[in-house]
């Protein structure tokens, strides 16, 4: 048996469906497209025979002639769709994929989501026999459009369309949806008559109806390596909810906190439904049987419905052993929201994103009532943006980067479909324009995914094992091998010692000095660019002021409630006074400090640090009402004090009044500006007017409204450290689970630095060492046992998971890159380096992510 990679098995699956690929436009929604742009999946489509893979959500006619330039003569007959949510929310846009092309006769639906996802999902209209129900329902609905575009076309057959473009096409079938044309118009442009020839009307003339084929395609999640992933943030499972609103639930995107109590069989959400189905084909497609292991009462639940879904045809001499272990993410909050040492942790939390596609609603089941029906969480997309037109800024106006600059211009522009047939007359322009603001916002705009397998070399691998020094070296010395590579010159000679921003901008200009330089090296150039985000202000220091902070909470911490109370009271006051003088003046001396969601984070794991180090006393928290009535305070002067800036969950509902009284302030700093020094030459003058009290009754009504303003968000600041009262009480509510975390405190190696939940549960699980609170799940072969062969006495021991080679451990509300370097760390300090350890998570979370999992707008 070999070993096993992710990054191979994902491979393998769209090499298994390369027969259906051949020859077709494959679609990729954009779950779909992230996932793939990890594995670096694109060439291996083109390889298999696709025409062009395009995106789902932004089809285009102009997709039909991608392959122009190519072997294929003859248009395109088949389609396939990639995509990573339901069949009913894929609808829409399948059926404008189809409106698009009128030669094709056979269409394939490729879905992450099982049948008995689609029939368990509350919000989907499809049955337990999804697949072959939405294969009806996609021909009718294609054959209904195409019968109405026909009869449109008899109104209109005294017009010409010799000169009409794409844009007027869309204009004149708008009724069908953005883009969509169906029928012998969809084909009306002089150019795709002259590419297909006399083929175009044949298949509407024949009257052959659409052949549609629906089947699952579970492969589709993120690798980060070859041993640890995630789902993609834009698809259905990572998008459902964790939890149900509730007492217990710290939020939608997060597994409610384990208390213990079994969950209603009606109220499982969604996403554990979804998770439970991903899980168990996954371990199908990588021909693995599991003995399954909980810990936390959402994980309980999903191995429960996986143990439901098995049967006595899991139990097959080629699949593989292994141990899988479902984490909830509230058993350990404090990791994920600590900023550590790992370099790709600090890296993701310094980089923009691209923003997320707003999720399709308009397919749920109209028949579905509200109350059942859940919203999205908003998962933040993995598709970084980073900044290439830094590589193209040079002094010369004329340099080789220049017109590089004006190519990819030329290229990003010519294929806007509004634009296709209008004389191209700005192209020049560019030319001396090419270091313009436009270019760069342009340029800024190319994203994608940090690669895990770029041309055979896994670059996140590599740096999933590195802190911040060490990670930076590593990419400094792939730099200096590229640079070397291309016979470059580098001021660099691989010296020892801190790496710069400016060393490494230099060897990035030097490496994409030229076209095919700066294609070969795109991968390492796209890593240096975004360490070179990661070194500038205000991220850089802004890193380092959370981790002293932090670093000064776990000391203070282990003393006294009163301590840590004062501490926090300092870091909020002193982010208030930061952000008034950032308002007050227009320099920013001091933008590396934290601001007030920085410190509203930090009084979240201050909170969830109390309670781990003073169990006992939460009556009402784990402060003393003196010390949190003072924190408040503090809390409620400091949103008032600028309450613009303050954009949270728990103020939902106070925008109006907040923005209203921004304004005031806003109004009165600049009348204070404005108005001179009084003298006391103007002191008669004022005489007459001390008596005057026009304005008396406004000035009441004014500080009577900042009195209610004020009430209102003591309201809701009350309601927040309910909140967190409830992370610092998380221990207590589940007695099982807490004194299991409690016990594996004697794994913690390293007193000078806090290792997370996962280290330290692995180390215990590899030992031997039995764990309270984790629940075992049998097998398909213990059930075998138990329902036949266990009458005569041939029973079954209860497995240790530390035993299996191949181990799995999934936390239900996502990883992040420290625990990655982590775990690993964990196997080669273990007595059994052999083990092949796989990581996964239902998202890559950074603190960022976390505060607004828990408080965020």
């Amino acid at each position: 048996m070999g070993s096993v990679d992710l990054i191979a098995a994902c491979l393998d699956s769209i090499r298994q469906i390369g027969d259906e690929i051949a020859d077709t436009i494959v679609y990729v929604d954009a779950g779909t497209l992230e996932a793939f742009q990890f594995i670096g999946a694109f060439p291996l489509l083109l390889e298999l025979g696709a025409r062009a893979v395009c995106s789902l959500e932004n089809a285009s006619p102009l997709d039909a002639v991608a392959d122009w330039h190519s072997k294929f003569s003859h248009p395109v007959r088949k389609i396939v769709v990639l995509t990573s949510r339901l069949l009913s929310d894929a609808h829409r846009y399948i059926l404008r994929c189809l409106g698009n092309h009128g030669t094709v006769s056979h269409c394939t639906v490729l879905t992450a989501i099982s049948e008995i996802g689609h029939s368990a999902y509350v919000d989907s209209p499809l049955g337990p026999d999804a697949f072959r129900e939405y294969e009806t329902l996609l021909v009718l609905d294609h054959e209904e459009l195409f019968k109405k575009c026909e009869k449109s076309n008899k109104h209109k057959d005294n017009i010409s369309y010799a000169g009409s473009d794409f844009t007027t096409e869309t204009d004149k079938y708008s009724e069908w949806g953005s883009g969509v044309h169906y029928g012998s118009n969809s084909e009306s442009s002089p150019t795709k008559k002259i590419l297909f020839d006399g083929d175009l009307g044949q298949l509407e003339a024949g009257g052959k109806r659409l052949s549609v084929t629906v089947s699952h395609f579970p492969m589709i999640f993120s690798p980060i390596s070859s041993r640890a992933f995630v789902l993609p943030s834009e698809g259905i499972i990572a998008d459902s909810c964790l939890s149900n609103q509730h007492e217990d639930s710290l939020g939608p995107g997060l597994p409610s906190i384990s208390t213990g109590k079994p969950f209603d069989s009606d109220e499982v959400p969604p996403g554990v439904t979804l998770t439970a189905q991903f899980l168990y084909h996954l371990a199908n497609k990588m021909d693995l049987k599991l003995d399954i292991f909980s810990l936390g009462d959402t994980s309980k639940v999903i191995g429960k419905l996986m143990m439901d879904m098995s049967s006595l045809y899991d139990v097959g001499r080629n699949k593989r052993s292994a141990g899988l272990l479902i984490v909830d993410r509230t058993v350990d909050l404090l990791t994920p929201c600590f900023h550590g040492d790992s370099f790709l942790d600090r890296m993701l939390s310094s980089l923009p994103r691209k923003e997320k596609m707003s999720s399709s609603s308009v397919a749920k089941n109209p028949q579905t009532p509200n109350k059942h029906s859940h919203a999205a969480v908003k998962r933040v997309p993995l598709d970084i943006k980073v900044p290439f037109e830094t590589v193209f800024k040079k002094e010369e106006p004329k340099s080789t980067t220049s017109m590089l600059s004006e190519g990819i211009m030329s290229f990003m522009s010519g294929w806007n479909s509004v634009d296709v047939d209008s004389e191209v007359t700005w192209l020049p322009d560019y030319s001396d324009k090419a270091h313009d603001d436009k270019l760069g916002s342009d340029l800024g705009t190319l994203n994608g995914s940090l690669l895990s397998n770029y041309a055979g070399v896994r670059y996140l691998e590599a740096l999933l094992d590195r802190g911040a020094k060490d990670g930076l070296m590593l990419i400094k010395k792939w730099l200096i091998e590229a640079l070397q590579h291309e016979k470059l010159s580098s001021a660099s000679k691989g010296r020892q010692g801190a790496t710069s921003v400016s060393e490494i901008h230099s060897m990035l200009q030097t490496l994409s000095q030229d076209h095919l330089s700066l294609l070969r090296n795109r991968g390492i150039i796209q890593l240096a660019l975004a360490a070179e985000m990661t070194l500038l202000e205000p991220q850089s220091s802004r890193w380092d002021a959370f981790t002293s902070a932090e670093r000064i909470l776990s000391v203070t911490s282990a003393e006294t409630t009163q301590s840590l109370a004062s501490e926090l009271r300092d870091f909020i006051n002193t982010s208030t006074s930061v952000d008034s003088h950032k308002q007050a003046t227009t320099m920013e001396p001091s933008q590396g400090l934290l601001s007030f969601r920085d410190v509203l984070l930090l009084t979240i794991i201050g909170y969830i640090l109390a309670g781990e180090n003073f169990p006992t006393s939460m009556a009402g928290g784990p402060f003393s009402w003196e010390d949190e009535r003072s924190l408040k305070d503090v809390v409620v002067d400091s949103i008032l004090e600028r309450p613009s800036s303050v954009k949270l969950r728990f103020l939902d509902g106070l925008d109006n009044e907040l923005e209203a009284k921004e304004r005031s302030k806003d109004v009165e700093r600049n009348n204070d500006s404005a108005e001179p020094a009084s003298s006391t030459d103007d002191f008669d003058d004022e005489w007459g007017n001390w008596d005057d009290n026009d304005n008396a009754d406004d000035q009441k009504e004014e500080a009577y409204g900042d009195m209610q303003l004020k009430l209102e968000v003591r309201d809701r600041i009350d309601q927040l450290f309910k909140f967190f009262h409830k992370l610092s009480s998380m221990r207590l509510r589940n007695h099982a689970l807490g004194e299991g975390l409690a016990a594996l405190n004697r794994f913690e190696t390293d007193g000078y630095s806090r290792k997370g939940l996962l280290y330290k549960l692995l180390l215990a699980l590899l030992s031997r060492y039995d764990v309270p609170g984790l629940e075992y799940h049998s097998s398909a072969v213990g059930r075998l046992f138990k329902s036949g062969l266990g009458r005569f006495g041939l029973g079954q021991s209860k497995p240790s998971f530390g035993e299996q080679s191949v181990l799995i451990i999934f936390v239900v509300g996502g990883i992040n890159t420290l625990e990655v370097r982590e775990v690993m760390k964990a196997i080669s300090e273990s007595s059994r380096p052999d083990v092949e350890l796989i990581l996964g998570g239902t998202t890559l979370l950074t603190p960022d992510d976390m505060f607004e999992l828990m408080l965020g707008s």
